[in-house]
């Protein structure tokens, strides 16, 4: 993707969030991957926290998150498939104000070239929140690093051109 170098790298504050009823902070390999791409790409690690796959402990951590002006971007790992659990997207949606339907689209084009038609079963998606960023990313390690490698990371870079969700965010609450 096209990096304007005489554009200043701007860091992007993003809180980790894992939903899950078995994973700690001692077994989160998702969240621990998600932390490393985006400390490694230069943003700032705001928070990280493990939640159970309940609606109201999502919807209450989101809602907290959304409402820190210290906190630009949530990522969630977890509960996005279709069992009955995973209700992550739901939680999500109770939040936020618009919906980026093309961001799980993507993923799930992206996921195909790995896992083939099994990205089919998942249900990333995106939204923004009172000016702040959310996206809902599948659990495994494997679908972090496709979502970040192959949209986040530029979409989170100033830089990345034509186009980027970070010059967008001043403008995020406008009406």
């Amino acid at each position: 993707m096209p990096i304007d170098a005489s554009i200043a790298f701007r860091p992007v504050r993003i809180a980790v969030l894992t939903i899950s009823d078995t994973r700690s902070l001692a077994d989160d390999r998702s969240g621990d991957r998600l932390v490393e791409r985006l400390t490694s790409a230069g943003h700032e690690l705001a928070d990280r926290a493990i939640v159970r796959d309940d609606p109201d402990q999502i919807v209450g951590k989101l809602h907290a998150w959304i409402d820190d002006p210290e906190i630009d971007v949530v990522l969630t790992t977890g509960g996005t498939g279709v069992t009955g659990r995973d209700i992550t997207p739901e939680a999500m949606a109770r939040v936020w104000d618009k919906e980026i339907p093309g961001f799980g689209e993507l993923f799930r084009w992206l996921s195909y070239r790995t896992i083939g038609t099994s990205t089919i079963q998942s249900r990333a998606t995106a939204g923004v929140a009172r000016g702040t960023y959310l996206f809902a990313l599948p659990g495994s390690t494997g679908a972090v690093t496709d979502a970040w490698d192959g949209i986040l990371s530029s979409q989170l870079d100033i830089r990345h051109k034509p186009c980027n969700f970070v010059e967008l965010m001043p403008r995020l609450t406008e009406r």
